[in-house]
């Protein structure tokens, strides 16, 4: 029996999926650049993958995105239905392909948040981080 989407699953991966595509349009071609005390947002181009591991592996690593989507979709059945789960599952899926969608278009992930003393990043790198954290904590003691 196929286990329908939940709507927590849906909305979020397409919110978080918007929300990346549309901030890193404004640093697509690299004319938008605005710096704070701490912050610089600012074009980054990353063709590896988090805190610059496996730099120049584009191809690799659209091949694991595309792997992990595929698992995701073949086991959401397997998801708890409670709405944490769906949302933790959610933005992990939308962060995936946000990132898999600049390496396909642009050959690589465009990046724009940067502090300075971290590696820079952008909004499915963090939906990413934040689901996985999200999935231990939530599913710690089961």
């Amino acid at each position: 029996m196929v286990k329908k989407f939940s709507q927590y699953f849906l909305f979020t991966s397409a919110i978080v999926l918007f929300l990346d595509q549309i901030t890193k349009y404004f640093f697509i071609g690299g004319k938008t650049s605005k710096t704070f005390s701490f912050l610089k947002l600012h074009l980054i181009t990353n063709t590896g993958a988090a805190f610059g591991l496996f730099k120049g592996m584009n191809l690799l690593l659209m091949i694991i995105s595309v792997i992990a989507i595929v698992l995701l979709v073949y086991y959401y059945k397997e998801v708890p239905s409670d709405k944490y789960n769906q949302f933790f599952y959610g933005i992990l899926g939308g962060g995936v392909a946000g990132n898999l969608i600049d390496r396909i278009l642009h050959g690589h992930v465009i990046d724009f948040i940067d502090f300075g003393w971290w590696p820079a990043f952008n909004i499915a790198d963090s939906a990413i981080t934040v689901a996985v954290i999200g999935l231990i904590v939530l599913n710690w003691k089961k």
